[in-house]
């Protein structure tokens, strides 16, 4: 997959980096920062809600045979920008060079206000949802202090379960403010551990959880449809323009369904872009970059596709479908070893959360590193501390995935008048899927702007299967972006919305101003 590499490439081991980064990433390091990244607790959930969109054995296995391709063109695309701008910021640098500042900012702000914060939210609070199967005391409604109603949408809380997602948060960041040494450490054990979880999660679902009524019924009739939920217009004013479909109809029905699926799937094998972050401190950035993003998203596909196999042969389609709170792989285990089988998995999915965390942690910072050394954020984020990390970028980091962790959303029952609360960063991250996938097409389409632009840049990795992968994923995604907009409405366009906010903010940031731009 990788052409070609220059011998003058080579950083030295332990050198500094751009601005004072230490160049401590090794290609097993990086690639531990791929893999740790991606996998969190989707994987052991959402193919339960694909099962229920696609409606199949072959459907669902489809939805992540999809995904592995989308995930893996994109790190192949990645890689050739990465090898050419090997710098702290990753994916905000190859925005801000292949447009204009403008784009990169957005991209930055984006991440900062959504996805790497929201995400990290999203996993600290799985991380305690599970420590809860261990410990029933820690509950989303053992409250420390009960909801404060804020309007009549949203409120403020803080349970025990939150506490623990909070306290997560700042462990973590305050590890990571330690130095990378320790920051790496924390990621290679855990991701190793996590691997080898999910592993052993296969292995006992393909070897001691062999069910032969459910191997019959999912792999003799592998495209037969049942159970696939009706997909509907995500608007009304839709409703009389675009057609109700389920993966039954065929055609276009099949390609409704597969569309929405990649929602779930696409999120749990995101985050493979992180390792682009932290560039400046890999040893080798212009082989192990573009190295790590292959490698890491070969293995997680591989895994995720698997893991699949192992809940099929154990579990009937329609238990998939109707797995109590989405939990398919809790479900599995249970098959095989009973009641045990939730605690079991509650600790793999406490192992995997975390190391996912600390990943996210540690390489978000470096975007917002990046931005203000360009001006484009608060200045004393652009500084590095007495161990050459970007602490000030961990803490604003912390405390904004902290709040996301503390505010809620407030339902109203309008039969009852019973009031239940939801995660205000898991309506964000609905939000901002749609969004993510216009930055992976703008950077992925950078790719012809900079050979038009710069066709004598050094190039040490070219994409693989340029120009025609690079196209097939930006057509592939424009497709599912449209899919999207149509019949997910109200959670594409307020990402939309997030994203057109950061244009104001861009302009004042950007503002000349008596306070000269940090030099990059």
């Amino acid at each position: 997959m990788v052409e070609t590499y220059s011998s003058s490439a080579v950083s030295p081991p332990e050198a500094a980096g751009d601005s004072g980064f230490v160049r401590g990433l090794s290609l097993f390091d990086s690639t531990m920062i791929v893999v740790g990244s991606m996998i969190g607790s989707g994987i052991f959930i959402v193919s339960a809600d694909i099962a229920r969109q696609t409606g199949s054995t072959g459907g669902l296995l489809l939805a992540w045979v999809v995904t592995g391709f989308l995930t893996i063109a994109a790190a192949l695309s990645y890689g050739e920008l990465a090898a050419m701008m090997p710098k702290a910021g990753g994916q905000y640098v190859y925005l801000r060079e292949s447009y204009s500042p403008l784009w990169g900012f957005l991209y930055g702000w984006t991440l900062f206000l959504v996805i790497q914060t929201g995400t990290i939210a999203a996993v600290a609070v799985a991380f305690a949802r599970f420590l809860g199967v261990l410990t029933p005391a820690i509950s989303p409604t053992a409250w420390i202090v009960p909801p404060i109603r804020l309007s009549a949408k949203y409120a403020l809380s803080l349970s025990w379960q939150q506490l623990i997602a909070i306290l997560l948060i700042v462990l973590l960041t305050t590890l990571n403010t330690r130095g990378l040494r320790l920051g790496k450490w924390i990621q290679n054990v855990f991701t190793s551990a996590k691997t080898l979880a999910l592993f052993g999660l296969i292995v006992l679902g393909v070897l001691f959880g062999r069910n032969a009524a459910a191997i019959a019924a999912n792999f003799s009739h592998l495209w037969a449809v049942q159970g696939a939920l009706t997909i509907r217009p995500g608007a009304d004013f839709l409703s009389g323009m675009v057609p109700a479909v389920t993966a039954a109809a065929g055609g276009f029905g099949l390609l409704v369904a597969f569309g929405v699926s990649q929602v779930g799937s696409l999120f749990s094998a995101d985050a493979w872009n992180n390792i682009t972050f932290t560039a400046g401190e890999v040893k080798n950035p212009r082989r192990d970059v573009p190295l790590s993003l292959a490698l890491g998203t070969a293995i997680v596909i591989t895994l995720y596709l698997l893991a699949n196999v192992a809940y099929l042969v154990t579990l009937p389609l329609a238990r998939i479908q109707s797995a109590p709170d989405d939990r398919v792989a809790t479900a599995v285990l249970q098959a095989i070893f009973g009641s045990g089988g939730a605690a079991m998995m509650a600790v793999a999915i406490m192992i995997s959360t975390f190391g996912c965390a600390n990943g996210l942690i540690l390489a978000g910072a470096r975007v917002y590193y990046a931005m203000a050394r360009d001006g484009l954020f608060f200045r004393s984020i652009g500084q590095l501390n007495a161990r050459h990390v970007p602490s000030q970028g961990l803490v604003y980091q912390g405390i904004w995935a902290a709040l996301l962790v503390l505010a809620r959303t407030r339902l109203v029952d309008p039969a009852t008048g019973a009031v239940t609360y939801g995660n205000l960063y898991s309506d964000l991250l609905d939000y901002v899927v749609f969004a993510v996938l216009i930055f992976y097409v703008l950077t992925i389409f950078g790719l012809f702007v900079l050979r038009r632009k710069r066709p004598d840049a050094e190039r040490p990795y070219r994409a693989f299967g340029y120009p025609a992968i690079p196209a097939l994923y930006i057509a592939a995604a424009l497709a599912i972006m449209a899919i999207l907009l149509l019949y997910k409405t109200q959670t594409t366009w307020p990402g939309l919305v997030i994203v057109l906010l950061g244009v104001p903010v861009y302009w004042l940031w950007s503002r000349p101003s008596d306070t000269k731009r940090v030099s990059s």
